[in-house]
């Protein structure tokens, strides 16, 4: 094996996307069942946004951003910020939306002394500060690098060069794993070998992950 450590993307790769939990964001928002009716990868082709974003015609930040408003005004309140979204629907129960294939590989990872790190457009921007208290696991990071405070945006190669300074690496050493292509390729250009991680088969993402690790996907 002559990998060394694993760079992980949180929200989609870490965490269930906001298209995965609708139901417990119903819940957390007190409105009816099926209210939230937009699923992003889940069926792109009604999510005209959705396709408009993965073109390049909206960022990220925009997609979101439109959504906060949209369910802003379902629940009678004006939100002009994405962590109003994410932190209403989310923050009380944060290792509820945590992947339990994640938890699985995580256990796998830390068995083979592999190396941690994040590399977030948002952590901190979208779930609030408090969040990273109640997910006990990322102790097991030695390196959380967060865009909400360097102002370096992947695709920006800058972001993954200073993420892997800060590892003590080089590039070869690292695998980099993030469910947006257009990170990936940002990613792919400064010499990472990459996982494309697909929200639709986190499993196998996480088992392609760990194959590229030398190690292997073992049974629950």
């Amino acid at each position: 094996m002559n990998k060394k450590a694993l760079i992980l993307d949180f929200g989609g790769v870490m965490s269930r996307t906001l298209f995965e939990t609708h139901n417990l964001s119903e819940t957390a928002l007190g409105l009816p069942e099926g209210s939230l009716k937009w699923l992003g990868p889940f069926d792109p082709k009604a999510d005209i946004l959705w396709q408009d974003m993965q073109n390049d015609k909206i960022t990220e930040r925009d997609y979101w951003l439109q959504r906060t408003h949209e369910v802003g005004t379902q629940v009678g309140q004006e939100w002009t910020e994405i962590k109003q979204l994410i932190q209403a629907t989310r923050g009380a129960n944060p290792e509820a939306i945590i992947r339990p294939e994640f938890l699985h590989a995580l256990n796998i990872l830390k068995d083979n002394g592999i190396k941690l790190a994040i590399l977030s457009n948002e952590l901190d921007l979208f779930y609030g500060t408090d969040f990273r208290k109640k997910l006990v696991f990322l102790k097991e990071f030695c390196l959380i690098l967060d865009a909400t405070y360097t102002e370096i945006l992947k695709p920006d190669p800058r972001a993954y060069i200073d993420c892997v300074r800060q590892l003590e690496l080089k590039a070869k050493d690292c695998i980099f794993v993030d469910d947006q292509k257009r990170n990936i390729i940002g990613a792919q250009n400064i010499g990472l070998e990459c996982v494309h991680f697909n929200v639709l088969l986190p499993k196998k993402s996480y088992s392609d992950t760990l194959k590229l690790l030398g190690l292997k996907w073992s049974k629950n």
